[in-house]
């Protein structure tokens, strides 16, 4: 098999690992863990431990398939194209990795045992959440059209 084949597929191998790990984690998982389980507070830890393990996954993702992209012998507004997407991808995952999910940690740690609910700080903790949410959709979203551009 030629290099280049070769090269072509393991960009699209690591794309699809990526665009994966995002909908199986926030689309399958999540949502089972949270249906399952009767503990919400337990659900959401695992869940945030697997979103932060996805995170970590996409940071490698995101640095491999870049230099990949950029080292590849492909039209140049098409691989300005694919590094405009795995960067917007990254920004995605370290927004939340970086800022949403450790703020909404901190706020949980700080309502201890006595929880959110009914709180100031809940209130603060659901905005953070919607926002989180809606930043992964758009990583979610920028994950399909990279698979679509990859080809």
């Amino acid at each position: 098999m030629p290099a280049m084949a070769m090269a072509s597929r393991a960009r699209l191998l690591l794309a699809a690992l990526w665009a994966g790990s995002l909908w199986t984690i926030g689309y399958v998982v999540a949502p089972t863990l949270f249906l399952s389980l009767h503990d919400n507070v337990q659900a959401g830890t695992i869940v945030g431990m697997l979103l932060r393990s996805q995170a970590w996954l996409a940071i490698a993702c995101a640095v491999v398939l870049y230099a990949l992209v950029r080292c590849a012998a492909i039209a140049p507004a098409h691989k300005r194209t694919l590094g405009l997407l795995i960067v917007a991808m990254l920004a995605c995952a370290l927004v939340i990795y970086g800022a949403l999910q450790p703020a909404m940690a901190q706020l949980k740690e700080a309502a201890g045992a006595s929880g959110l609910a009914g709180t100031p700080q809940g209130r603060q903790f659901g905005i953070l959440h919607g926002v989180s949410q809606l930043v992964y959709l758009v990583e979610s979203v920028l994950a399909g059209v990279l698979l679509v551009k990859m080809r």
